[in-house]
């Protein structure tokens, strides 16, 4: 009898299937966690981003997302909406749009600090699982942006 590990096209030997299957269930985890908040998971990580540094380009925190800025923008227009974030034109080049924090958008980190613990919580891993997990998924990181 062959190992069915053997067989390179079984669909569970697919690194691609368990890193999109793994995916989509940590962001559906994330949601219950962020729905609080107000937040989606790719608006969570747009304020994460903004946490760690405020004002930056639309430009910058679409690199810093490693997203396109057409698929950053929508993000930083609803957020805006919701009173997060403010979309200003920079004074000496108008083709710059820089994203600030507004008040009501710092004061939210707050209320985010508990989600780490509730994500560690939720999946039964301690800081060291998820810093091993991260770390072996650091090649695949850096990919095309969408």
């Amino acid at each position: 009898m062959t190992d069915p590990r053997d067989d390179l096209l079984l669909l569970d030997n697919q690194l691609c299937f368990a890193i999109v299957t793994a995916a989509r269930n940590v962001v559906s985890l994330y949601r219950p966690i962020l729905e609080p908040l107000g937040l989606t998971h790719p608006q969570y990580l747009v304020m994460l981003a903004l946490w760690e540094r405020s004002p930056r380009t639309l430009g910058e925190l679409a690199d810093a997302l490693a997203l396109e800025p057409a698929t950053a923008s929508p993000l930083v227009k609803r957020l805006e909406a919701q009173g997060l974030v403010r979309r200003e034109r920079h004074p000496g080049d108008e083709r710059r749009l820089d994203i600030t924090l507004t008040e009501e958008g710092a004061e939210l980190r707050a209320q985010a600090l508990e989600v780490p613990g509730r994500v560690m919580a939720a999946t039964g891993l301690d800081p060291d699982d998820l810093a091993r997990i991260r770390d072996a998924l650091a090649p695949f990181a850096g990919g095309p942006r969408i």
